[in-house]
């Protein structure tokens, strides 16, 4: 008996001082420059949980021993963390982040059968390229005629409502090209298994959340860590929606 209650206690010791070097909670702030970051993703990589830093940078998330935090956004380069002996977190952390650099690291030469007007020098390498869509709505809305004076078929298009009908059909295009981004990233069984999004909803699960600016700008960045955790947010507002339309 007596063997038996030194082993509760030792346990109970081991757990207490477990818990007094790994808390359920870790705090800090996130800074760029030295300033603090507001809308930064914090992620358990582990537990699949995670928030945003509020307006001064400050975040609280919950971890155990292992887990792999990671602090994504925009604006800076994404940063893993350790919940283990060698991470402090037992005080209030600053995590340092480095900003996102574009630049180019290498130059890949190679030989093409064909030419076109940006190769030849012809068109100014940052000319902005159109999609058919965008080339359309561009040629019915621009007053400058071909001899330089004014056009007055954009007027007539806006009277009309082919304008409008253009508009929409850039919308349009750029969704299913948000669609086409989306699952590249993620395959069906992703949605079905990983999300719960029943099988016969998946389709307009990603209609969903392509119609949501602020996921589709964190698509558009390639941020594969951020999307997936907005996905996630996506997925419980919209199978809340479900459950709405099958009462």
């Amino acid at each position: 008996m007596r063997h038996f209650i030194l082993f509760v206690v030792l346990a109970f010791s081991q757990e207490f001082f477990a818990q007094e070097h790994f808390p359920t909670q870790i705090t800090g702030i996130t800074t760029l420059y030295n300033n603090p970051l507001e809308g930064v993703f914090v992620i358990n990589k582990t537990s699949e949980k995670g928030i945003q830093t509020d307006k001064e940078g400050r975040f609280s998330i919950a971890v155990k021993k292992g887990d792999i935090v990671v602090f994504s956004s925009l604006m800076t380069k994404e940063m893993q963390v350790q919940v283990d002996e060698k991470l402090n977190i037992t005080n209030f952390l600053v995590i340092e982040l480095s900003a996102q650099s574009n630049q180019l690291r290498e130059v890949v030469v190679r030989s093409y059968n064909g030419t076109n007007a940006r190769a030849l020098g012809i068109i100014p390498q940052d000319t902005k390229s159109y999609s058919a869509a965008e080339r359309k709505l561009k040629t019915a809305t621009d007053l400058k005629g071909a001899g330089g004076g004014i056009c007055l078929d954009p007027v007539l298009n806006l009277i009309s409502g082919r304008t409008a009908m253009l508009k929409k059909e850039l919308a349009v295009e750029k969704k299913e090209d948000f669609m086409e981004m989306l699952e590249k990233l993620f395959d069906r069984n992703h949605f079905v298994n990983k999300l719960s999004i029943p099988e016969d909803y998946v389709k307009g699960f990603e209609y969903y959340a392509v119609e949501n600016p602020y996921f589709t700008k964190i698509l558009n960045s390639k941020n594969k860590v951020a999307t997936e955790f907005l996905l996630g947010e996506l997925a419980l507002k919209y199978k809340d929606i479900i459950a709405c339309e099958n009462e």
